[in-house]
């Protein structure tokens, strides 16, 4: 079974189709890099599949079952352009907030894992809303990864990290993918996540122009996958 089953999704805004007919599958431990350009409609794809937005047309399964099911969420860990925290409360009273949401057994414990993972131990009890962005980037990658979700959805996690947190969530991302977790990525940062992708899906005006095995070419030369597959 598909770890992730994306069938004719389409997605309109009014008369604006921000996705047209887009389909294809992902098998289980699977690293997805999702490319495309400003617009392209990798945002509202995301959103689709974490169940936080309704397709017009088409379906989304992970694991053969519905995203929008509260059971199927539970599986599915989101760092998104908002990055969701509270900032009244410490770094780990929001980790653990989300833990005892997902119904952890020890929401402490897991907590006080991810903020070591994460480079946060000594801040643990600061407040968020003291925090710098690149921090509060760090808190979020915690909380997405806080119950070992089954699938990793990221969009644009690159974004605001400085160097020694880019390299901190690559190699969560590389053990995640170690651990057989399903991870769909999108990025502007293509040498980042080509490094570490095993397959790429490249939108194009809402469409699928490329979906498939990652290919040296795009490491060696992030800039041939859309010489090759784009518009131009």
């Amino acid at each position: 079974m598909n770890a992730l089953e994306i069938t004719g999704v389409s997605k309109y805004y009014g008369d604006y189709p921000a996705l047209r007919d887009v389909g294809f599958a992902v098998e289980p431990g699977t690293t997805v890099a999702l490319l495309g350009r400003n617009g392209a409609g990798k945002t509202t794809l995301l959103r689709i599949i974490a169940g936080l937005s309704k397709p017009t047309e088409g379906t989304v399964k992970i694991h053969g079952s519905d995203t929008r099911l509260e059971i199927t969420r539970r599986k599915i860990g989101v760092l998104g352009h908002g990055i969701s925290l509270y900032d009244e409360l410490s770094a780990i009273e929001n980790l653990i907030l989300f833990g005892r949401l997902y119904d952890l057994e020890n929401p402490r414990k897991r907590a006080e894992e991810w903020l070591e993972r994460t480079g946060l131990a000594r801040v643990r009890d600061g407040l968020v809303r003291e925090f710098s962005r690149g921090m509060r980037q760090r808190l979020a990658v915690a909380r997405a990864f806080l119950h070992e979700p089954e699938v990793l959805l990221f969009d644009e996690p690159f974004t605001a990290l400085d160097d020694r947190a880019i390299a901190v969530l690559q190699t969560l991302l590389r053990d995640a993918h170690y651990a057989g977790r399903t991870i769909v990525m999108s990025t502007h940062q293509l040498r980042e996540a080509l490094e570490i992708a095993t397959h790429v899906t490249l939108i194009q005006r809402g469409r699928v122009a490329y979906a498939g095995v990652r290919q040296q070419e795009m490491v060696d030369d992030p800039g041939w996958l859309y010489r090759t597959y784009g518009e131009g």
